[in-house]
């Protein structure tokens, strides 16, 4: 009879080993060091950045250069009548007296006669002109600029002095204009039905370009009324602002430009933009401005530079399509790219247990970037459209080809390609949208976030860490 061994209640029938939890390994590990790589993947971003920037300084100085020799954005502050007049003034001086051997100092009071001007704004103001786009190139930029032909006329009248003793044949008009390089015939002033030509410099108060000419011979004390017209050809770049300096302004503008940006104080009362060009029609009262009808030059900063540009008006002949602009936007969703390609690396890694290196993410996370870098350099030489398409593409497929041999399946590779063609689509489809990109990217922020918590719904994390 075999002896049975009573087992050793003291001793485990089995020994379970269970190996220690290392944090290299879990999950939070992984999480930590993608967000890492994602923190490193903006120095490269920030890099593209400052390219931009510095492709934009360089754009701008090119179209600076253009429009410097062409001619600036005009601004025409006009017509101002000014007639010089004499008054009697009261004053004290200083005079020394001998009494004696002393010498005393006492003021007296004089009587003096001095002169000074008085300015007049026109009772109503009315311009009509076409403005003639062009584009001028230098290198790869443009510049948009115009020719300008304008018809300006006014009518002064019911002119009110504080003094008798005026100077008419001391009278002058003058326009400030801000760049008179873009003026090529000499200007003819007709005024009361007489040419005179007007010779460079302004006495509009605060403007220092300009032109003016003398009305010798045409105000009398029995005749105070003036009309004066003027037209004007100058060449311009960016737009065109104008003054009302009328109790009444009518402005006509037309031009072929289809894409006008109508900016100022007033807005148009009338506006025709279509395929062929745009008409505008302004009417402003003097109501809308801050300083008055007429003045002396005894009051002081009532009609100035910066009182006068808070009443401006006027259009702006702007690109329709400016690609650094729309490459600086798309750049600024550069993160959130990174983001939604490495969570898909992410989960595949998670459920279809393949093992992703950090070094495989930062890959990846550089082919991303490279869709930035290739946008920049595409949009300086094709159209905007076509260069988003052409780096799309190209960063897709590189993407695609990698994330077939990393994640060992070509249907996971098919899937990322479906997603980032998805990604650009809507990146796209929200630099269009200006006005509702922030409603855009908020409802697909929304989508995303709700495909990954669906799809890891089901998912035991703690037992991902064992």
């Amino acid at each position: 009879m075999t002896e049975q061994t009573e087992p050793n209640e003291w001793q485990p029938t089995e020994k379970i080993e269970k190996p220690p939890s290392r944090f290299k390994d879990s999950v939070l590990a992984k999480v930590a060091s993608i967000a890492f790589l994602m923190l490193i993947l903006l120095i490269p971003l920030g890099m593209i950045d400052s390219l931009l920037d510095e492709r934009l300084a360089r754009r701008d100085g090119t179209i600076s250069e253009i429009t410097a020799t062409w001619g600036k954005e005009q601004t025409i502050v006009g017509p101002l009548l000014i007639i010089p007049y004499r008054y009697a003034y009261t004053g004290w001086v200083e005079e020394t007296i001998k009494k004696g051997d002393q010498e005393i100092r006492r003021q007296k009071q004089v009587n003096e006669t001095r002169t000074a001007n008085a300015y007049f704004l026109p009772n109503h103001l009315s311009m009509k002109g076409n403005l003639k786009p062009n584009k001028l190139h230098r290198g790869i930029y443009d510049a948009i600029v115009y020719t300008g032909n304008l018809n300006i006329t006014g009518q002064f009248s019911q002119l009110e002095f504080p003094s008798k003793d005026i100077l008419w044949n001391q009278a002058t008009i003058s326009f400030a204009l801000s760049d008179l390089r873009g003026t090529h015939e000499t200007l003819m002033l007709e005024a009361n039905q007489q040419k005179r030509p007007l010779i460079p410099g302004s006495l509009v108060p605060g403007f220092v370009s300009g032109v003016q000419t003398n009305l010798e011979g045409l105000l009398s004390d029995e005749k105070k009324d003036l009309s004066v017209s003027l037209n004007l050809v100058l060449n311009g770049s960016s737009g065109l602002q104008i003054a009302p300096l009328g109790i009444q302004n009518e402005v006509n503008l037309q031009s072929s430009w289809q894409d006008p940006s109508f900016n100022g104080a007033f807005l148009p009362t009338q506006r025709n933009i279509s395929d062929k060009g745009f008409k505008a029609q302004w009417q402003v009262s003097y109501y809308g401005r801050d300083y008055p009808q007429h003045w002396t030059s005894n009051e002081t900063d009532v009609f100035n530079a910066n009182v006068v540009s808070s009443s401006l008006f006027g259009v702006t002949l702007v690109s329709p399509i400016d690609s650094y602009r729309n490459v600086e936007r798309s750049i600024k969703y550069g993160i959130l790219f990174i983001t939604l390609v490495f969570t898909s690396f992410f989960l595949f890694e998670v459920s279809g247990k393949v093992k992703i290196h950090p070094f495989q993410y930062l890959l990846v996370g550089a082919a991303l970037c490279l869709f930035y870098l290739a946008l920049l350099s595409l949009s300086e030489f094709i159209a905007f459209a076509l260069a988003y398409i052409v780096a799309a593409c190209l960063s897709t497929v590189l993407v695609t080809l990698y994330s077939m041999a990393v994640l060992k399946s070509g249907q996971r590779g098919v899937l990322m390609a479906v997603g980032l063609l998805t990604t650009y689509g809507f990146l796209y489809v929200t630099l269009q949208a200006t006005d509702y990109a922030l409603l855009i990217g908020t409802i697909g922020l929304f989508i995303a976030l709700s495909l990954v918590m669906y799809i890891t719904r089901n998912i035991d994390w703690y037992a991902q860490n064992q």
